[in-house]
């Protein structure tokens, strides 16, 4: 008997996932809870295992695929006897590689989803050759977009705008990943009268009026497929940088202070075997900050239009890691004393070296902080982790020739760097922010007083 295994609603406001890589093949055997396959979403990699035991059948969607939640992913046989076919991935657009079209196979029984899943891109009954209609062949075919407008990728929420504001969802051009209708695009759509504008007079990101560039072979070249983390990234940043109206601010610290603390508090980390950096010092000093300036530890609901100001502090660390840019979460910063937040952010960067990280480690940041350590350079613009208001750039220290007391003297300096959503809160907030955090920085005497 054939088993279809649904591609399972993995968290919150999540309608799809992208296919990172398969563990198993068509006619392999599996056990009850083996891996079957590793599935990115915009909040986490996560890994599938089997609902059942029995032989692959079909496979749905392939590597590089996207797999939208309650569409059929993967067919187990549970008869041990039954045979075996091979199926068709789900068609991609044409990329003019001259990708063969996909092949039909027989439909078998199959189990419906446990419950109503939100709607995916349109997935249908290829047309039999010469019909002018959809015919049941079996065969898959991904449906070109604006020809299946009927079936629009978009949320709850934005549908709902949709209806109040008298707006035909069908019509607005999307500007979401893989052609989701944002909350924006439908404000935008209805503020121009409902043309096919999309939602640039709000700030929403627009949907490109050119065609896409090819990049013609001009030598010893290597092609890369871009999906998985460095697709996500892509579209995380390009996001980021086409809604909020970034502005940056920077400003130089005097670490030496603190790099005398760090050094005698070092022994005792060790003690507790903790390797103490930095870090823990600036997320301590950045939570008062927040605090004193609570417009950047916010959000903007744009179903709503509300601004959240959170009165939590989960923050964002942002680094490179083995498979690309990782934002690890240290909740409830606040409450946590500067060895527990060290020893926190050495668990998470473990956890993100080993593939390990799970969706609540890596989502709910409300603040981010980025720092490359000694790589961190004299200066940067880091990219606000959407949507969160504001993002925290730090620099290397270095000795440098300063100005005290009418005297040239040597002192450990590091420059700050923030961006701000200028759309949520002002140059003076995150001038202000700033300041706050660097005076806690070179008296770290003070820092210490303010922590609860």
């Amino acid at each position: 008997m054939a088993f279809n295994f649904y591609m399972p609603d993995i968290g919150e406001g999540v309608v799809e996932g992208e296919i990172v890589s398969w563990k198993v093949v068509v006619g392999d055997r599996v056990v009850l809870d083996q891996p079957l396959v590793e599935v990115m979403t915009d909040k986490a990699t996560v890994e599938l295992p089997s609902p059942r035991a029995g032989t692959i059948a079909k496979i749905m969607f392939h590597d590089g695929q996207i797999c939208p939640v309650g569409q059929i992913l993967v067919v187990i046989d549970e008869d041990a006897t039954a045979g075996v076919t091979a199926a068709a991935p789900a068609a991609a657009p044409d990329n003019g590689h001259g990708a063969a079209p996909p092949r039909p196979f027989p439909p078998g029984p199959s189990a419906a989803p446990p419950r109503p899943f939100p709607p995916g891109p349109s997935v249908t009954a290829a047309p039999s050759p010469g019909a002018g209609s959809r015919a049941s062949t079996g065969a898959i075919q991904v449906v070109d977009a604006s020809a299946a407008r009927q079936r629009v990728l978009a949320t709850p929420a934005t549908r709902r705008l949709a209806r109040e504001l008298g707006v035909e969802i069908r019509r607005v051009p999307p500007t979401g990943p893989h052609g989701r209708v944002t909350t924006q695009d439908v404000r935008g759509f209805q503020s121009n009268g409902g043309t096919e504008a999309t939602a640039e007079a709000h700030g929403a990101p627009a949907t490109p009026r050119h065609a896409p560039i090819a990049i013609a072979k001009g030598g010893d070249e290597e092609r890369i497929p871009l999906r998985g983390i460095r697709k996500r990234i892509a579209e995380s940043m390009a996001r980021s940088k086409h809604t909020a109206a970034h502005f940056t601010y920077v400003e130089e610290v005097d670490m030496t202070e603190l790099v005398a603390v760090r050094e005698r508090a070092k022994a005792r980390a060790a003690e507790r075997g903790i390797k103490l950096n930095y870090l823990p010092f600036i997320v301590k000093a950045c939570v008062s900050g927040l605090k004193h300036w609570p417009q950047l530890n916010a959000s903007l609901d744009e179903t709503t239009q509300e601004i959240v100001r959170k009165k939590y502090y989960h923050l964002g660390i942002a680094a490179q890691g083995p498979n690309g840019l990782t934002v690890t979460v240290v909740r409830d910063a606040d409450r946590r004393s500067i060895f527990d937040v060290s020893r926190e952010i050495e668990r998470l960067g473990e956890a993100v070296r080993g593939n390990t990280a799970t969706r609540d480690e890596l989502t709910g940041s409300t603040f981010t902080i980025s720092s490359l350590g000694k790589l961190g350079g004299l200066h940067a613009t880091p990219i606000i982790n959407f949507p969160e208001v504001a993002i925290l750039g730090v620099h290397k220290i270095e000795e440098r020739p300063a100005v005290r007391g009418g005297q040239i003297v040597i002192r450990h300096l590091m420059n700050l760097s923030i961006s701000v959503d200028h759309r949520i809160a002002d140059g003076w907030d995150g001038a202000m922010f700033v300041q706050e955090v660097k005076a806690l920085l070179e008296d770290p005497t003070t820092m210490f007083m303010e922590m609860v």
